[in-house]
């Protein structure tokens, strides 16, 4: 048996992690997995960069800046799976809320129009609104970033973002500190749930299968260990397979709900899970079915079209200098070479590129595979707007001189 330590945060997407242990899918690969919880990802970056964990569940875009020397230490690292796509909610506080569409189910389902509501709601709040993200780095940074830009509002000017671990998020708006964040689920449901905010916006409506964390390692770590870097991705595809798994919800609820993970209510996680959202205290769920995946669809695919993608926003919101080296190093974050390498024996089926257009599917949609069929789900981005990987250039003067 193998040892192997894993650093991880406390949040409803480390789901396929927790049940790879739990379940035994990672014993049955001869993986003994040590998860060792984090509560910021600076720290959890940390771990990784010097060597204290082999592995990580990472924000994805905090696994290419790194990589591109924009966060501490630089330190090329490779991404060969995803762990899951969507799971987090933008969330205000009632007092903010109150400018916008009442009707939570239209707020979360027409996001356009609830950013162009947001920035009236700036207009009318007593000072620019301080909203919490959990990393400068981190999809629901850029996310956010792009919801609001969408309206005119300038993320860098008319509101403050401030960086704070999801763990301490709810604590926050209980003191005052922030009026509002973005983070992986239960953090905004357990902030609705005592009435300290409303659900504005869900990353599901965002970017439909938006990407979001992912399993990272040490570049050369990777290469250096190819059988157990396969086993634990052999491990985790069984895993997300069980996890998305409807009969394994609340099991699987119960199991992220222990001190050692989430420590937060079996019911509050199940929400996500579910794609059962409730938006505000009292009120009846807003059904978002595709709130969280796993497995479907070819979730843990790394497509190394969404690593640009996330090269993309780094370039627009001015965090990195545009190169083709800092493009190509972007690119090769995602490792999809790897995940078939590990999976090559399996039945599990798989794409047979490693790009695609993101934003281009309205409807599911069939494509080819090697091995097996798969079925895409719809990916859209809220404005509409489709990235395609081969015109980075033309895709970020569509934004215009204000971005």
């Amino acid at each position: 048996m193998t040892p192997l330590r894993i650093a991880f945060l406390g949040l409803t997407d480390s789901a396929a992690l927790v049940a790879a242990r739990e379940k035994g899918f990672a014993q049955a690969e001869g993986i003994v997995l040590e998860l060792i919880r984090d509560t910021s990802w600076a720290t959890l970056r940390d771990r990784l960069v010097y060597g204290q964990v082999q592995a990580a569940h990472m924000l994805a875009p905090l696994a290419v800046a790194v990589t591109l020397g924009l966060s501490q230490q630089p330190c090329a690292l490779a991404a060969p799976c995803k762990l899951n796509v969507n799971g987090n909610l933008l969330v205000m506080a009632p007092e903010f809320t109150a400018a916008l569409e009442p009707d939570t189910s239209a707020r979360l389902n027409d996001p356009l129009a609830t950013a162009h509501d947001f920035a009236a709601a700036i207009g009318l709040h007593h000072r620019k609104p301080i909203i919490g993200v959990v990393h400068r780095f981190s999809s629901h940074a850029l996310i956010l970033r792009y919801f609001l830009a969408s309206a005119g509002i300038d993320p860098d000017r008319d509101v403050v973002l401030r960086v704070l671990p999801p763990s301490l998020m709810v604590e926050a708006m209980r003191t005052g500190e922030i009026d509002g964040f973005t983070a992986g689920e239960p953090w905004g449901s357990a902030a609705i749930d005592v009435g300290l905010a409303e659900a504005v916006a869900a990353s599901e409506r965002l970017w439909q299968r938006g990407v979001e964390k992912v399993l990272a390692f040490r570049e050369d770590w990777m290469e250096s260990n190819p059988d157990v870097v396969d086993a634990l991705i052999r491990a985790l595809a069984k895993a997300a397979d069980w996890c998305d798994n409807p009969t394994n919800r609340s099991e699987l609820a119960e199991l992220l709900s222990a001190p050692a993970y989430v420590d937060q209510p079996a019911g509050l996680i199940e929400r996500a899970l579910t794609g059962q959202i409730v938006a505000r205290a009292g009120e009846a769920p807003v059904s978002l079915p595709d709130f969280m995946l796993f497995a479907r669809e070819a979730t843990p695919f790394p497509w190394r079209s969404q690593a640009l993608w996330i090269y993309s926003q780094l370039v627009r919101w001015k965090m990195v200098t545009p190169s083709e080296d800092a493009l190509a190093r972007a690119a090769a974050v995602f490792r999809p070479d790897v995940y078939r390498r590990a999976l090559a024996a399996s039945d599990v089926p798989m794409p047979g590129a490693s790009m695609k257009v993101e934003g281009a599917l309205a409807a599911p949609l069939p494509i080819g595979a090697p091995r097996g069929a798969i079925t895409l789900g719809p990916d859209r981005f809220f404005d509409g707007r489709a990235f395609d990987p081969d015109r980075i250039e033309a895709y970020l003067a569509g934004f215009g001189e204000a971005r």
